[in-house]
C-alpha cells in the first residue's frame, strides 16, 4: 500500500489531509465494528498437542505420563490406558494488505460501496476479531501488535493511505516475515504476475495466507449492451465497443479463467483463495476469512 511522504507536504496540506482522513474515519470504524460483532473471536489452535483448552486427540499412555493425565473413562473401554491430549494454542501474527490501486475505487451504483472501501472494512473488521481473540495484527510492512488500540492504528492508516498512480498495485515480497499469516485483498483484474512472485517468497519463509478477490457486481455479471466506452479509472486503458453484449461471454470466460488461475496458485502454495461481491453480505466473507485463518 502506498503512503504519503510527509516531508513532501506543506503544513497546510498535511492539515487538510488529516481533516479529510478524520472525516472518513468514524464511518470506517463503525462499519467494521458492526461487522466484527457478527463473528465470535477465539484463540486459534496449532493442530498439535500442547497447552490449551480444546480437545485434540486420544493417544496411548507412554512411560512418564502421570496418573492424572490418564483419561480413565476412555481407558475403561479397552485394555490399554489412554491420555486425552489438548490442542496447543498461541497467538498468531497476521499481516493485512489492501490494494490501493485506482481500480479499487470503482463502485457500479450509488447504493454500493467501492471495492476499496469494502476491502478496507473487511480487513479492519477481521483485525478487530483477531485482536479480540488475542492475535497480533498489523498492515504488511508494519509491526504486528495486540490490543484494541492496534485496530485504531490500522483504521487511521487506511484513512490516510494514498491512491496508487496506476489501476492496480502489488505488495512487496521483501516485506514478508517468516512464519506469519498474510491476508491480501485486491480485485486481481490487472496483470497478476506479482502473485507468483509473492507466493514464491512466502513459501520460502513459511508464510501462509489468503487471497481475497473483491469485485463490484457489474464486474461479476457484465450487464452491458449497445455502444459502451470502457475506461479504467486511471484513464490508461480504454476500449470502445459498439456491441457490449457481444463481449459478455468472452469476458465471463476470462474472469473464470483468472479465478481458476488464482485458486491454483493459492492451492499450490498452501494458501486459500476466495472472492466477494460488494452486493453480498460482508459478514459471509468475514466469517470465511476468520475460519480459514484459524484452520
Amino acid at each position: 500500500m502506498l503512503t504519503p511522504n510527509p516531508a513532501a507536504l506543506s503544513p497546510a496540506e498535511l492539515r487538510a489531509r488529516a481533516d479529510a482522513a478524520s472525516a472518513h474515519l468514524p464511518g470506517l470504524i463503525l462499519s467494521a465494528e458492526r461487522l466484527a460483532a457478527m463473528v465470535a473471536p477465539g484463540a486459534h489452535g496449532l493442530r498439535r498437542a500442547g497447552p490449551g483448552e480444546d480437545f485434540w486427540q486420544y493417544r496411548p499412555a507412554h512411560p512418564g505420563d502421570t496418573a492424572r493425565s490418564i483419561d480413565w473413562r476412555r481407558s475403561a473401554r479397552s485394555d490399554a490406558q489412554y491420555v486425552r491430549d489438548r490442542e496447543a494454542q498461541t497467538a498468531q501474527s497476521i499481516g493485512l494488505w489492501v490494494s490501493a490501486g485506482q481500480g479499487m475505487g470503482y463502485g457500479g451504483g450509488a447504493d454500493r460501496p467501492t471495492k476499496g472501501h469494502r476491502a478496507q472494512v473487511l480487513a479492519l473488521a477481521l483485525a478487530m476479531v483477531l485482536l479480540r481473540g488475542g492475535e497480533k495484527v498489523g498492515l504488511l510492512g508494519q509491526p504486528a501488535r495486540a490490543g484494541r488500540v492496534q485496530a485504531d492504528r490500522i483504521a487511521e492508516a487506511f484513512a490516510m493511505a494514498a491512491t496508487a498512480a496506476d489501476d492496480s498495485d502489488a505488495p512487496t515480497p521483501d516485506l514478508l516475515r517468516p512464519n506469519r499469516r498474510l491476508v491480501i485483498l485486491s480485485d486481481f483484474l490487472t496483470d497478476p504476475a506479482w502473485v507468483q512472485a509473492l507466493l514464491a517468497r512466502a513459501g520460502a519463509l513459511g508464510v501462509r495466507g489468503v487471497l481475497m478477490q473483491v469485485l463490484d457486481p457489474d464486474e461479476e455479471n457484465f450487464p452491458y449492451s449497445g455502444a459502451v466506452v470502457f475506461r479504467s479509472l486511471s484513464g490508461r486503458v480504454r476500449h470502445d465497443s459498439r456491441d457490449a453484449a457481444g463481449l459478455r461471454q468472452a469476458y465471463l470466460t476470462r474472469l473464470a479463467e483468472r479465478r481458476d488461475w488464482l485458486r491454483a496458485q493459492a492451492d499450490g502454495a498452501g494458501w486459500h483463495f476466495g472472492h466477494h461481491s460488494t452486493d453480498h453480505a460482508p459478514a459471509v466473507a468475514l466469517g470465511w476469512l476468520y475460519r480459514v485463518l484459524g484452520g
